[in-house]
Parts: C-alpha cells; sequence; structure tokens
C-alpha cells in the first residue's frame, strides 16, 4: 500500500538538482586551492554545504520509504478497510496480515501450575467445533502471575503448514504437568464420601468390604488412591450405594 508522495518527490528533484552545483563548486574551490587562489575556509564552507544536501536528500528518501506499507513477513492478507483516494493517518487499519503457516496458542492457567510451565513442554489443544487433538510446544511464558485474578500465561507455537487451522479461534488446552509412575487410581464413581471419610468397597472372596481411602490427584474420570488399596485388588465400581460390610456380591 502506499500514499501519494508528490511533494516529497518534488523536493527531491529539486534537492539533487543542486548536488550537482554543489559537488561542481567543491571541485572548483578545491583546484583554487592548490593555486592559492581562494581560502581553505571557503573550501571547507563549500564541503560543509554539500555534506548538509546529502543529509536533506537522505531524510527526503527516508520519508519517500514512509509513504510505502511493507508487509513485514510472508502472509495471508484479510480485508482491506481503506480504498484508493482514501485518506489515512499512522493510526489507520490498512488491512490486517497473518502467518497461518505457525499459529501461536495463548493459554492461562491457575498460578499453582506455574512452576510447571517449561520452555519446550508440549501440550494438546483443540478447537472449539473439533475434537480433534493437536500438538504444540510451549516457546514462551509470563515473567509473573497475574494478583488480580491469580492466573499464568503462557504460549505454545503449533505447525500449520497445512493451513488447515486459521489464526483467532478459541481452543480447550490440555497440559500435562506431573507424570506419576506406578500410581494407583479408581473411577471417580467407585468413591463414597461419609462425614468426611472416603472409601471404596473391595470385592474379597464373594463379599463387599469397604476401604478407608486416601484421595490424591484427579483427572476428569480416575482419582489417584494414595493408601488403603494395594495392587491387584478388585475395586466395585456399579451399584455401590447399596452395598454394606459382608454383603453377597456377585461379579458380571
Amino acid at each position: 500500500a502506499k500514499i501519494n508522495d508528490a511533494p516529497l518527490q518534488a523536493q527531491l528533484r529539486k534537492l539533487e538538482a543542486q548536488l550537482k552545483l554543489n559537488k561542481d563548486r567543491v571541485f572548483r574551490q578545491s583546484i583554487l586551492l592548490q593555486k592559492e587562489a581562494v581560502s581553505r575556509e571557503a573550501l571547507q564552507e563549500a564541503e560543509s554545504n554539500l555534506a548538509k544536501l546529502e543529509a536533506e536528500i537522505d531524510e527526503i528518501k527516508a520519508k519517500i520509504a514512509q509513504t510505502e506499507l511493507r508487509a513485514p513477513f510472508d502472509g495471508v492478507i484479510g480485508l482491506r478497510y481503506v480504498s484508493t483516494g482514501a485518506y489515512a493517518s499512522p493510526s489507520s487499519t490498512i488491512a490486517t496480515l497473518a502467518s497461518n503457516s505457525r499459529l501461536k496458542v495463548e493459554f492461562s492457567v491457575s498460578e499453582r501450575y506455574a512452576g510447571s510451565l517449561q520452555i519446550g513442554t508440549p501440550i494438546l489443544f483443540s478447537v472449539v467445533g473439533d475434537n480433534v487433538q493437536r500438538e504444540a510446544t510451549i516457546y514462551a511464558t509470563d515473567s509473573k502471575v497475574d494478583p488480580e485474578i491469580g492466573t499464568y500465561t503462557a504460549r505454545a507455537i503449533y505447525d500449520n503448514s497445512d493451513g488447515e487451522l486459521v489464526p483467532g479461534r478459541y481452543v480447550t488446552v490440555t497440559l500435562t504437568t506431573k507424570i506419576f509412575d506406578q500410581a494407583l487410581s479408581v473411577p471417580s464413581e467407585a468413591i463414597i464420601s461419609e462425614m468426611g471419610i472416603d472409601k471404596v468397597f473391595l470385592y474379597k472372596n464373594g463379599l463387599s468390604q469397604p476401604v478407608e481411602i486416601k484421595k490424591g490427584l484427579r483427572t476428569d474420570s480416575h482419582v489417584q488412591v494414595l493408601h488403603g488399596i494395594s495392587h491387584g485388588d478388585t475395586v466395585i465400581t456399579s451399584g455401590i450405594l447399596q452395598l454394606r460390610t459382608g454383603l453377597k456380591v456377585q461379579i458380571r
């Protein structure tokens, strides 16, 4: 995009016309100085005028360059907001430019996870209306927690070389903050909470046996069990509201 630069071009032609004259003047003064026909101050004055003129030409060329709006990177031009002949100011939006080959995924997490977001950490995300899980990599994090809402912001980069996604869409981010090897977990519907005590029913020798447990981390469907059950125990996951200690149970 380019704005009208006719006045600047006229000034440039005027200065360039003076440039040759000033160069010739410097040349003549230098010859005369060799013949001691003029003073050194006269030559220095001519050289100063030439340098000043060259600086003015550079300034005009810089202003002419500012009349052109060039894309700073390869991308896709969106809608145009001005037409030929319209008045434009430095605050005018000419058009939008987006690079679709690599997309930034910006998201915020609770402040307690701030220390878990490291550069290079992979994340999974899906766009609204699409359940496809895509992987991106964290490349930058904020320097502090937002004290007003208690969140920590990070950005990840996604390779969108196929152009399937467009910028500006809302996403749901899945972030793995820690991995626990050899962790025991049970389906969340298998846990009964009574009077501040959490318990599950185990299947032992054909009977139901309640066991108090201590819960750990929670996902959408499972709860980590820190104490109370062991690897190999059979946890009853259905009909638990009808169970009691020592009730005969048949596993289907």
